[in-house]
């Protein structure tokens, strides 16, 4: 039965690149041409002659850009190249014990399939602002909060009222400033927002991330390239198109890293005998100081036990209700 894909992301020119290799090369359009022809003669050979013809052409030009990611997820399997891990991510020894990173190392064409979620650095800003601007509305026309607001909104009431902030000039360092100060709300106010955001722009660099739980503790996280196929909506819209809860996603691709297991601190030794600095020595320590700041969760990097993605393709597949399934005879 043929697997009906919603098309979140897909990386075309991976994909051509891959079916490039596996097959020699990629067909992008179907054409068929047909044509027909009579000729009629009349009268004698030494006389003038009379020359009728018909003739029919048909063209069909059938782009195959949309079928190019389902070509490859069918040839990858069909060389042993692609795994589908849906069912081992899901147990939590398998994570716990390290045999899930054997098994598929970094560089292993997988396929997942569970519940996850969409993240965006740059929709949360815009989130809270229009949380800040509402209230702000609301105190200009002497109304307030419902209690419903003050209930749901929690956080650690300030000690001073925050200084004002910088308007926004258009770039992710500046996200925050999108959000107003208003009076607080349940513990709540602008600055406390603009401080959930400054955290948001360390653990999520801004862009789409795709979040998946498979088990308990592990996190599979891809980050969609801008300017893909499919990916050409801005947050606002993709957001209020799937919202924030966890759905049902499948992502294919590469496993880029796993997360460190290193517990302890990084040495800071990058210093030849003469005092000359070793480079190659520092941009490891430089390295190992990032990779403790991912095991914390701090910057955008891959988290232990769970790994990073490199996505070729991210989809829904789309259900078929059972009772309306007709079976030819």
């Amino acid at each position: 039965m043929m697997i009906l894909r919603e098309f979140l992301y897909v990386d075309t020119d991976k994909v051509r690149a891959l079916l490039a290799q596996l097959d020699g090369g990629i067909a992008e359009e179907s054409r068929e041409t047909e044509r027909r022809e009579r000729k009629t003669t009349i009268g004698p050979r030494s006389a003038a002659q009379h020359l009728q013809g018909t003739g029919s052409e048909s063209y069909t030009n059938k782009s195959l850009g949309d079928a190019l990611f389902p070509m490859l997820e069918e040839a990858l399997e069909s060389e042993l190249l692609l795994h589908d891990i849906s069912e081992e991510a899901s147990q939590v020894d398998l994570w716990r014990t390290g045999e899930l990173k054997k098994k598929y190392p970094p560089g292993s064409l997988v396929r997942i399939t569970t519940l996850g979620s969409l993240f965006d650095t740059r929709y949360a800003a815009s989130a809270f602002a229009a949380f800040g601007h509402v209230n702000v509305g609301l105190q200009g026309i002497g109304a307030s909060p419902s209690e419903e607001v003050q209930r749901t909104s929690k956080g650690k009431q300030p000690q001073q009222r925050p200084r004002p902030v910088k308007k926004a000039e258009g770039d992710n360092s500046q996200l925050e400033d999108a959000i107003p100060d208003f009076p607080a709300v349940g513990g709540t106010d602008g600055n406390t927002l603009r401080s959930f955001v400054r955290i948001s722009k360390g653990v999520f660099t801004p862009g789409l991330h795709i979040n998946l739980s498979p088990a308990t503790g592990a996190l599979v996280s891809a980050r969609l390239q801008e300017g893909r196929q499919y990916l050409d909506t801005e947050a606002e819209i993709l957001f209020a198109r799937y919202g924030t809860e966890p759905h049902e996603w499948t992502l294919v691709g590469s496993i880029g890293s796993y997360g460190t297991e290193e517990t302890e601190l990084p040495d800071m030794d990058f210093y030849h005998a003469d005092g000359s600095i070793d480079r190659g020595r520092f941009a490891e320590a430089m390295n190992a100081q990032m990779r403790n700041l991912g095991r914390i969760g701090f910057i955008d990097l891959p988290q232990h036990p769970g790994f990073s993605l490199i996505p070729f393709a991210a989809y829904r597949t789309i259900p078929r209700r059972a009772d309306l399934v007709q079976t030819r005879p």
